[in-house]
């Protein structure tokens, strides 16, 4: 078993509900270990700067029902650098911090493998409301997030009831469309568009049409924001205009935007991250580093790190020459076996909500 004096936390990137929840089982898992435990503040750039913070149970104690995180975040550009990476390691040396868990997503990871290269053993616990993290079936934020949404969803439905109206709601995911497409689905929408399956607008057009025809009156159409993303950034307005203008169905546009991000974690959020955050730990302590915390078939495991963000990489089409050099035939295979059934998974939903949403 390794032997650690003090262990180092950090949030990084976006924040997600159930963040705290895992500060706090990280906390309190080392501490039963006899581990002393830091908070670093505001992400790498925390690191960077010595802005750290002493960790106890007292101090973690009824976080888990708050959003956010109590550490604070923010993106660190001068983390990349030699001179911002040397300057991390220095925080770490004179502050006998021994290893590193870092909550967030592809970016923290990438932060995470910077820091074991160069001595720090670090774990990564997957903390995005956009469950974009290819490696694991499920990332902390997302379930809280979907919940959000349905919830804003049908205060909007209410309103489109009593005015015969439609509502084109564009929700958050950056490329990744499981928010639109499970709340969607969730919400009852007419429409969802998602930028994995291409999105046939003229059927779309008709979908809302003959529901109208058939006499419905309240309509929403769920649109992921990686649609305009991919585009021209204005597609789900555009699309509104579209449609009331070749319908004549009266149609609103509303992005709810960051307040996806908020609200308090969901249990399913609050159990997992107290999983991913002890099983850190344990990871930790045997001796196993650069790895991240994943989901898989139901049970919380290990994943080496650069084989999670290579896999991230081909099933968002993005790998590089040379990416794939260090793996062998059955690792290709089964990335490439993964990302297959990721899609079809969508696919097969994504269908689903069409032959269902009238």
């Amino acid at each position: 078993m390794a032997k650690f004096r003090k262990i180092g936390i950090l949030t990084s990137g976006g924040d997600a509900p159930g963040m705290n929840a895992a500060i706090r089982a990280v906390t309190r898992k080392a501490i039963s270990e006899g581990i002393e435990v830091v908070g670093i503040q505001e992400g790498y750039n925390g690191l960077i700067t010595g802005n750290l913070r002493p960790l106890d149970n007292r101090s973690v104690s009824n976080i888990i029902t708050k959003a956010g995180t109590i550490l604070y975040s923010s993106r660190c550009p001068e983390f990349k650098t030699e001179e911002g990476m040397a300057r991390a390691i220095k925080t770490c040396e004179e502050n006998q911090i021994d290893a590193i868990v870092a909550l967030g997503g592809d970016g923290t990871f990438r932060g995470a493998t910077d820091l074991t290269n160069h001595g720090i053993p670090s774990v990564g616990i997957p903390c995005t409301i956009d469950n974009d993290i290819t490696a694991t079936e499920y990332t902390i934020g997302f379930d809280t997030a979907m919940n959000t949404v349905i919830e804003m969803v049908g205060s909007l439905r209410e309103t489109c009831e009593s005015h015969s109206r439609c509502n084109i709601i564009e929700v958050m995911g950056r490329d990744c469309g499981m928010i639109a497409l499970y709340a969607g689905i969730a919400s009852g929408a007419v429409v969802i568009a998602i930028p994995e399956v291409p999105f046939d607008e003229d059927f779309a057009v008709d979908k809302f049409r003959e529901a109208r025809e058939h006499g419905k009156r309240g309509m929403i159409g769920v649109f992921a924001e990686g649609m305009s993303l991919n585009l021209d950034h204005t597609y789900s307005e555009q699309f509104v205009k579209k449609l009331q203008e070749r319908t004549g169905i009266e149609t609103r546009f509303a992005r709810l935007g960051h307040v996806v991000r908020g609200g308090a974690p969901t249990l399913r959020d609050r159990l997992h991250a107290t999983q991913m955050g002890a099983e850190a730990v344990s990871y930790l302590l045997e001796g196993k580093s650069n790895i991240v915390m994943c989901v898989k078939r139901g049970r919380v495991t290990g994943e080496d790190i650069n084989y999670a963000l290579i896999l991230d990489r081909m099933y968002k089409g993005k790998l590089k020459d040379g990416d794939l050099d260090n793996f062998g035939p059955d690792a290709i295979a089964e990335m490439k076996s993964t990302c297959a059934y990721r899609q079809a998974n969508m696919e097969r939903l994504y269908h689903l909500s069409f032959e269902l949403g009238k």
